[in-house]
């Protein structure tokens, strides 16, 4: 198998999380809402509906290699915002799993914003 395939079979993997949170945080906006707000996370509502779109918009960016660079600096910075402020807690040791799975994926996606989208890909395809 070549890299090419492989780096694609990895952005197949790192994206569906994302692209499957934002469409669950979209169609359940009042959940996501409520959930952040117990986070203590300002203006809950439109941060679900953000949160929500970077998600899907980011994670199907990484699907199709656009943009995959910034888009996967971006996720990794989200990865670990997101750990520190809704899995901090290792007290609770399902919270601790989350934060540090929260950590190996912030890894995965500052490998491929250095090592770039593969040839299958949207970036490639442009480069020409």
């Amino acid at each position: 198998m070549s890299n090419s395939t492989i780096i694609l079979i990895g952005r197949i993997l790192l994206s569906i999380m994302f692209i499957m949170a934002g469409l669950t945080k979209l169609g359940d906006a009042a959940g996501t809402a409520a959930y952040f707000g117990a986070l203590g996370l300002p203006m809950a509502g439109l941060m679900a509906w953000l949160v929500g779109i970077f998600e899907l918009v980011a994670g199907i960016a990484i699907l199709v290699g656009f943009m995959t660079a910034p888009a996967a600096y971006l996720l990794a910075l989200f990865c670990l915002a997101s750990g520190v402020m809704a899995h901090f807690d290792f007290g609770d040791q399902i919270e601790s799993i989350m934060f540090m799975k929260n950590l190996t994926i912030a890894g995965g996606f500052l490998i491929l914003a250095a090592t770039g989208p593969g040839s299958i890909s949207v970036d490639a395809r442009r480069a020409g």
